[in-house]
């Protein structure tokens, strides 16, 4: 038998104990949450709004102020969705990637490196149209995540879970403080980014999700495309290559399409952590290992988390709001030490 016809890995005991009809059943819940928690993303904040007022807005009527109240909501909500399945989607290529389960945008400091990218991009170069935003934000992470991955390569043993957490985080930190570095003796750049160092989704419009939308879209095409290659890679590289699989192509491609989602929604939300830890974890219970599974449901139960942050953030704090990159922070916090004590930093 050729390394050809042996090419497709056989199924593992996670994924025959959830069967195709037991996936798709929990598909239709997530998805379901998911609506209903788009209705409360549109009925709840400053002034909450019926029913009928939300029909009437999603029908083009602004003639009251329940009805413009509706209409300008809905922008939020569609960007909520966008960067909670980017950033969902992008921690979970990484995990896949790095073998690691500490994996996630925020952690490594690609976020942060984007942030970092785009503050930079602004202050010193003048940069203003929203594709140059996105550019650099893009450069930014692609630019952290080598960084991340080089240093914690260096010494013996290579690049281990730990290496590459510990790595991370001192990177995040390095890049947020010069963040503030930049932006402090600028008053006028420090207002404007004030509360996109924290991570939102309130200053949504269509025009911006029309500029982000194509890019996102790469990213996800580009992630989804390496789902088998990703599937392969947890057998370990010599298996992986056993099987037929270009290992160093297959990360490459993953962790290409992993930086745009996450330097997308960094350049249009701002820098927020732990939806790319929470999220695959969480999915991996529900449908198993299988990332052609994992992948879409990442990115459903990301959009999820991050539309009932939005809404928990304007309900709890009003007439305020509170930013959702403060809330996931709350929620994975916690989350991340579990896995640290769960899995002992060991790879997936």
């Amino acid at each position: 038998m050729t390394l050809s016809e042996t090419r497709t890995p056989l199924p593992d005991a996670a994924t025959l104990r959830r069967p195709a009809t037991v996936r798709l059943a929990w598909l239709i819940v997530c998805l379901a949450i998911l609506a209903v928690l788009c209705v409360a993303s549109v009925a709840f904040g400053v002034r909450d709004v019926g029913l009928g007022d939300i029909l009437a807005g999603l029908a083009g009527d602004t003639s009251g102020v329940s009805e413009a109240a509706v209409v300008a909501r809905l922008p939020r909500t569609v960007l909520a969705i966008l960067v909670g399945a980017a950033l969902a989607m992008s921690g979970a290529a990484m995990q896949a990637v790095t073998r690691n389960p500490l994996a996630d945008p925020g952690i490594f400091g690609i976020t942060g490196g984007a942030a970092l990218a785009v503050v930079i991009g602004i202050a010193f170069f003048g940069i203003s149209d929203p594709y140059a935003y996105i550019a650099a934000s893009i450069i930014g992470a692609a630019g952290a995540a080598v960084f991340v991955y080089t240093v914690g390569s260096l010494g013996r043993g290579g690049a281990t879970p730990l290496k590459l957490a510990l790595a991370g985080a001192a990177s995040a930190a390095a890049f947020m403080s010069l963040v503030s570095a930049v932006l402090l003796p600028r008053v006028d750049l420090l207002e404007t980014f004030r509360f996109w160092q924290i991570g939102g989704v309130g200053g949504a419009t269509w025009d911006r999700i029309l500029t982000i939308l194509p890019v996102l879209a790469i990213g996800a095409v580009v992630t989804v495309a390496c789902a088998r290659g990703m599937n392969s890679l947890a057998l370990g590289d010599d298996v992986a290559t056993g099987l037929g699989e270009h290992v160093l192509r297959t990360r490459l491609i993953a962790s290409a399409g992993a930086v745009i989602l996450c330097g997308a929604a960094t350049a249009i939300a701002g820098p927020i952590a732990f939806v790319g830890l929470i999220i695959p974890h969480l999915c991996r219970l529900l449908v198993g290992t299988d990332h052609r599974w994992l992948l879409p449901f990442s990115a459903v139960a990301g959009a999820g988390l991050l539309v009932a942050a939005d809404v928990v953030g304007r309900v709890i704090a009003r007439p305020d709001e509170i930013e959702v990159g403060i809330l996931t922070a709350l929620i994975g916090a916690p989350f991340f030490i579990w896995i640290v004590r769960r899995q002992k930093v060991r790879e997936l």
